[in-house]
């Protein structure tokens, strides 16, 4: 939608599978996000609330950094203009689409104050969603409910295959005693926590440039996570850290799933826009050091909202 919406008025194609590709990366941090879901799982039971709420931040700061480099090389290039929405017709766009909206408030706040569990939400949220979809937007008919639940059981399917194999994959990294071997690899290397946090990054960076996210959080997690332990991390503040990182691969070759999606509806080379991606790249890094090195950015506001 928005990429040929973009070409339409003015902008290079560049520039405008760049910014749709490298933008779409901040909702697996912004709740509700399913990825978090899978850390908790990974990490052995961490609240799903403050994961929540320690993405919230971070994901608004990656939206802003991306938003300030996109301003910059649009006066640059001179783009052209958007027409002014009128406060009016914003209000009524935003009051159509709130019980759309609604299903993402149902999901947070309910986990976040004790409400009900992560998989109770969801099972309210899908009920919820089904009345909005068919009986109130009415934009899917009613036949089509079959194959949109043969679709789902797939994606069920793969999911649970996923996390039953990583299960036992901690299982067996947990008696092979590797979390334990890997702490003691890193401390040789330096003792310096920053030092340790900037190879993990760099870890995680090139791992997720060529690995997909899903499998990625459930076979770093055990491994890394005891390491940031170690010396005073929490568990919620490197999950931020560590789904941001594999964020990033999200939009980088070889592999990268949205950069592949995007330069498929754009119909333009991946070399190009890879290289019209640099500057978000940068500024994707620049939000990645400060979340890993400044952990109020994470802990603030569940410490505050989740004590």
């Amino acid at each position: 939608m928005l990429i040929p919406m973009m070409k339409k008025s003015g902008y290079d194609t560049d520039f405008s599978v760049a910014v749709t590709v490298t933008s779409s990366c901040q909702g697996v941090l912004i709740p509700p996000s399913h990825n978090m879901i899978l850390f908790s799982l990974a990490a052995g039971g961490v609240s799903i609330g403050r994961l929540f709420l320690g993405g919230l931040v971070p994901g608004l700061l990656l939206g802003v950094s991306l938003m300030v480099t996109s301003y910059i090389i649009a006066v640059k290039r001179n783009y052209p203009r958007g027409k002014k929405i009128p406060f009016k017709e914003m209000l009524a766009a935003v009051w159509n689409a709130f019980a759309g909206l609604l299903t993402c408030l149902i999901i947070i706040f309910g986990v976040i104050f004790g409400w009900y569990t992560a998989t109770e939400s969801a099972a309210i949220a899908v009920v919820y969603a089904f009345v909005v979809t068919f009986f109130l937007y009415r934009e899917i008919p009613l036949k089509q409910i079959l194959p949109i639940l043969k679709r789902s059981l797939r994606t069920i399917a793969i999911v649970l295959s996923l996390i039953a194999t990583a299960s036992m994959f901690g299982w067996l990294l947990a008696y092979l005693k590797v979390p334990t071997l890997m702490t003691r690899a890193l401390l040789t290397v330096s003792d310096n926590k920053i030092v340790i946090l900037l190879l993990i990054n760099i870890m995680c960076l090139v791992l997720g440039c060529i690995m997909d996210m899903g499998p990625l959080i459930l076979i770093l997690t055990p491994i890394l996570l005891p390491v940031c332990q170690s010396f005073g991390m929490d568990p919620v503040h490197f999950g931020s850290m560590l789904i941001l990182n594999l964020a990033i691969g999200l939009c980088t070759p070889p592999v990268g799933a949205a950069l592949f999606v995007g330069c498929s509806i754009g119909k333009i080379k991946i070399e190009q826009v890879t290289k019209a991606c640099l500057p978000f790249y940068a500024a994707m890094i620049v939000t990645l050091l400060l979340v890993t090195f400044v952990p109020g950015l994470v802990m603030a506001v569940p410490n505050v909202l989740m004590k």
